[in-house]
């Protein structure tokens, strides 16, 4: 099986976090059943939508629920934590769990920050190569910009905290795994969660990941328009490593099954309200019902938005999505793909993971 499931625990509206991650756990149990390779928890903060917010514990919870498939982070956002925390938390899940631990490290509190200070944003046209559609980029430095989000990060850091180089926290994170660092990690030394660096463009992420010889996750779901950009980097950067001899990814898609187009669509509303939540600043919604997502009235402007999202996201019945998805892994040259499936009832993400399992098994 060459799929895998990213998951946010997402909260639908009128719901609660509560039953988010109870459905969570019950989503972890069925795609264990349905042979999907990993399981694998977002790192979300201050959205009302999201209930992952502390992925250790919750990959904890997701691996006491399970036997046999992987679970791990995508990602930890080690801006806000310091190596030894990560490897403490997941040493200490790979010391009950071992051989299932997914160590997924991102750099979006750094990132954040970088946008925030970015030149002048170059608008680009969108393009098809070879089937897949690459969007015009967004321009994510106006989102990191916002008041709120510029507040809430430093609510995730001690006052007068200063990250240091993402490079320098990888070269530790690795250093307390294997026991080469000048102070113990316990548990951590010794332990064998595998590294993943997550990244959505060319830029360090992607360097990073390549120049340690770790596996690589690109982003086609949240920025659909620099995955083959993030790909390319990582892959002219990888460098054999103990942890691999040839370069490894696995890229990330957002995706809704459903017996056929009609319900398909049905099922789908809500999604576009959902992401616009997030790309104006106010953090992911609880995720609208269909009958919320036909009263919101759009602007253009809101279109605009999240269009690039919209266009990118797989919808429809089982055997169209899995042809969609088999052009990604073909154009991006993917290992795996990471499935994210978002929908109002929790009923209905699972039918989709279910219908995707069976349409991609088949001969």
């Amino acid at each position: 099986m060459t799929l895998s499931i990213l998951d946010l625990a997402p909260i639908s509206s009128g719901r609660t976090a509560a039953e988010a991650l109870r459905n969570t756990l019950d989503l972890a149990r069925r795609a264990e059943e349905l042979g999907y390779r990993r399981y694998w928890l977002a790192e979300h903060h201050f959205a009302p939508g999201v209930a992952s917010s502390a992925p250790a514990v919750l990959i904890a919870l997701v691996a006491a629920a399970t036997s046999t498939i992987r679970v791990g982070s995508g990602a930890v956002q080690l801006g806000h934590q310091t190596p030894l925390s990560v490897v403490e938390q997941f040493g200490l899940i790979d010391a009950l769990y071992p051989g299932r631990v997914d160590l997924g490290i991102g750099r979006s509190g750094q990132r954040r920050a970088e946008l925030a200070k970015a030149p002048a944003f170059e608008k680009k046209d969108a393009r098809v190569v070879d089937g897949l559609l690459i969007p015009p980029p967004f321009d994510f430095s106006r989102l990191a910009g916002h008041p709120h989000l510029v507040h809430y990060a430093t609510l995730l850091q001690q006052p007068g905290a200063r990250t240091p180089g993402f490079a320098g926290q990888i070269d530790d994170v690795l250093a307390f795994l294997d026991g080469t660092h000048e102070a113990p990690a316990v548990p951590g030394e010794g332990a064998g969660a595998q590294v993943w660096i997550l990244g959505s463009s060319g830029g360090q992420s992607a360097q990073v990941a390549g120049e340690r010889g770790l596996p690589f996750a690109a982003n086609y779901h949240v920025s659909p328009s620099g995955v083959l950009d993030a790909v390319q980097a990582y892959r002219a950067a990888f460098k054999p490593s103990g942890a691999l001899a040839e370069p490894y990814v696995i890229v990330s898609a957002d995706v809704l099954a459903a017996a056929d187009e009609s319900t398909a669509r049905e099922v789908a509303k809500g999604y576009d309200l959902w992401v616009r939540s997030i790309r104006t600043g106010a953090g992911a919604m609880p995720y609208p019902t269909p009958e919320e997502a036909d009263a919101h009235v759009w602007t253009d402007a809101d279109r605009e938005l999240v269009k690039d999202r919209l266009d990118t996201r797989f919808v429809g019945p089982p055997d169209q999505v899995a042809e969609g998805l088999r052009v990604l892994r073909r154009v991006t040259g993917a290992d795996e793909l990471l499935i994210t499936t978002i929908t109002h009832r929790h009923e209905d993400r699972a039918i989709s993971y279910e219908l995707l399992a069976d349409a991609w098994n088949r001969p």
